[in-house]
């Protein structure tokens, strides 16, 4: 009786542990039954290559971040505008050019802390000079600290008119001649720290007294406002930002106007993956060239007109998942061995025929 009911636990054990078997995907041949080639082996070499490639650039892909655009209402206010410049004048010498800046109620919105510097440069565009200061923040300079002298200059401009001009004026006509004949040219570069609303900024020779600039340039058609961007800005850069004006050249020939470049500057702020956060802007432009004709009264210039979007992009920096990751890794590495294992499959089958005896062969 103990030996029949051991007997039915024991065929019992044995059919659960065979349904057990039956459900494995993944069946072993014996060692004995397994043919190893070469043709198979060069197949799981390229298969491992290229199964390795692809982790590394699944890796790669997983490792680095990426960004995410948002728009919203732009909310800021009474902040300061950052305007970094980096112009290049290849035909009008640092002792001519002033810049200037104003906003849409006219007034001057650079202050004393300001940093504009110019260079000197030669013909061939090499620094010979030592740094300016621009004639903005030194006219500024001068109408805070020496507004007690105001009326004895009134005076001195009136009789300058009426005699010619002083020692100061005539010293200054022949070195900027002097300059003009050796090609001088200048570089005006630094920062404007303006208010956050919309205005301009340009680069002239309006800091001359008119009278001035006319013995220089004899007209304002031979001023040339021939320049080449290096960098203009609106805040610090961050990856991957594009600066539509970097690089732009305008040179003139025989000619002259003015330029004017119509900036919508848009608000930007970019968040990284550190969680750092860098307020700057992005800005597109259009440009608008007008020659200077017979009947023009104004003298050429470089205009930058400026207006604030009321819309701020969020840039975000983001890491994919690694349930992300781990899917791709496996969906990639999965089908390489798949494909590798029918390749293998098709070259065997192939070579077999290729190198099979022909059964007829014998009887000829």
């Amino acid at each position: 009786m103990q030996l029949t009911v051991w007997c039915c636990k024991r065929v019992k054990k044995m059919g659960v542990k065979q349904a057990i078997k039956s459900l494995d995907a993944f069946p072993r041949a014996e060692e004995h039954l397994l043919q190893k080639t070469q043709s198979g082996a060069l197949v799981s070499v390229i298969g491992l290559v290229i199964m390795a490639t692809l982790f590394y650039h699944e890796l790669a892909y997983y490792l680095t971040t990426y960004t995410v655009h948002q728009m919203s209402v732009d909310l800021q206010r009474g902040e300061i505008l950052p305007i970094h410049v980096n112009i290049t004048f290849p035909s009008l010498p640092c002792d001519v050019l002033s810049v200037d800046a104003i906003d849409m109620s006219g007034k001057h919105e650079v202050d004393l802390d300001t940093n504009i510097w110019k260079l000197r440069l030669n013909s061939h565009g090499h620094i010979t000079g030592t740094e300016y200061l621009s004639d903005l923040v030194e006219r500024e300079h001068e109408a805070h600290n020496h507004d007690h002298d105001k009326d004895h200059h009134k005076d001195s401009h009136e009789e300058q008119h009426t005699h010619g001009f002083d020692d100061a004026a005539e010293t200054m006509i022949k070195k900027v001649k002097q300059a003009l004949a050796n090609g001088e040219g200048c570089r005006v570069y630094g920062v404007l720290d303006v208010q956050r609303v919309a205005g301009n900024f340009h680069i002239s020779v309006h800091g001359l007294n008119i009278f001035v600039a006319q013995m220089i340039f004899d007209g304002a058609k031979h001023v040339n406002v021939s320049h080449i961007i290096h960098d203009l800005s609106f805040g610090p850069k961050y990856p991957g930002i594009h600066n539509p004006l970097d690089g732009t050249a305008r040179i003139l020939h025989e000619t002259s106007g003015t330029f004017k470049y119509y900036i919508k500057v848009v608000p930007t702020e970019y968040r990284y993956i550190s969680k750092d956060v860098l307020p700057t802007n992005q800005f597109s432009v259009t440009e608008y060239f007008s020659p200077i004709t017979d009947f023009d009264r104004t003298w050429p210039a470089v205009y930058f007109l400026y207006d604030l979007s009321p819309i701020t992009v969020t840039i975000k920096e983001e890491r994919r998942s690694f349930l992300h990751f781990i899917t791709r890794l496996c969906a990639i590495l999965g089908g390489t061995f798949a494909l590798t294992g029918m390749l293998d499959r098709w070259m065997y089958r192939l070579l077999e025929a290729l190198t099979k005896p022909n059964p007829g062969s014998g009887f000829l």
